[in-house]
């Protein structure tokens, strides 16, 4: 499980959230069997979408982000839910591109910047989802959750995600953090922020030297002596189920059931985000749509 934290400086002025999430990205990486760039790019989607999950007031709330930037690795999702446990995929997970002059890898490059990053909000108390939409800035994921929180809600947002991956395709670790600037910050509040953000290294340069969320917290809001408001573990988890997948084939309606049962009456299904398989008889899933409820009791 990986660990998160938020915290809040002793003015009240700046709020953070971090979170190492080495072993969320590991699982995705297991799961997908991506190319290292594409560990890098889905990781980075996810440990995003971790802390906007963590951020959220209610926990029965979900976000989804969807980057789709028109790059060799197609369409990357990551979605959380109101604790910031996360589920993901990319449409093409073996990638691979040479890295950039400076060495890292070409994550812009994999997912394009041709495109836009959608962020789908699931409230429980609104009845419709909010979809927010801003043009891509690189494809590098951070920059353009930046440019989201900025242009979308109006919240002035710095996020640092990173994602180490070893020779062998292993993630070595992964993680990151969004500040924001809370209603009453003051210009000096900024400036420090800013000095604090310019000074401290990448985020895997932190994690691979053993710093924790709470010790990357302190160098990030060193001076606004913060203090922690909560520590929780978040995973990589779905919940997709049998019934659920059952309900999703029943939703196709009976016409194209029985398209699909003419052609092979043995239905399987896999989920797009754990790779669980899920097998179904269309005469039988056919039958049982027919079957009259059973009455309730009086």
């Amino acid at each position: 499980m990986a660990e998160l934290i938020r915290g809040l400086s002793e003015n009240g002025a700046v709020v953070f959230c971090g979170v190492d999430s080495t072993d969320i990205v590991r699982r995705a990486e297991e799961l997908h069997k991506t190319s290292a760039t594409c560990s890098a790019a889905l990781g980075r989607l996810l440990t995003g979408a971790s802390l906007m999950g963590a951020m959220l007031k209610d926990t029965r709330d979900k976000v989804t982000l969807r980057v789709s930037g028109g790059g060799p690795a197609g369409v990357a999702i990551a979605c959380t839910d109101g604790t910031g446990n996360v589920k993901g995929c990319i449409d093409h997970p073996l990638v691979e591109l040479p890295p950039r002059a400076d060495g890292h890898l070409d994550v812009g490059g994999a997912l394009g910047c041709d495109g836009v990053l959608t962020v789908i909000r699931d409230n429980s108390l609104q009845k419709e989802p909010t979809v927010g939409q801003v043009p891509l800035v690189s494809g590098e994921v951070a920059e353009d959750l930046t440019r989201y929180y900025a242009y979308s809600e109006q919240v002035p947002t710095v996020c640092a995600l990173g994602v180490l991956v070893d020779k062998d395709l292993s993630i070595l670790c992964a993680g990151g953090y969004l500040v924001q600037l809370l209603p009453g910050a003051s210009d000096a509040d900024i400036d420090r922020l800013e000095r604090n953000i310019a000074a401290v290294p990448p985020v895997t340069e932190m994690l691979r030297a053993g710093l924790t969320p709470r010790q990357i917290m302190e160098q990030v809001m060193d001076g606004f002596r913060p203090e922690i408001l909560e520590t929780r573990t978040v995973g990589y988890q779905c919940d997709c189920s049998e019934e659920r997948t059952r309900e999703m084939l029943l939703s196709l309606g009976r016409k194209e059931l029985e398209k699909m049962r003419d052609e092979d009456p043995s239905c399987e299904v896999v989920c797009h985000f754990c790779r669980a398989k899920y097998h179904y008889d269309l005469n039988e899933l056919l039958a049982g749509a027919d079957a009259p409820a059973p009455e309730q009791p009086e």
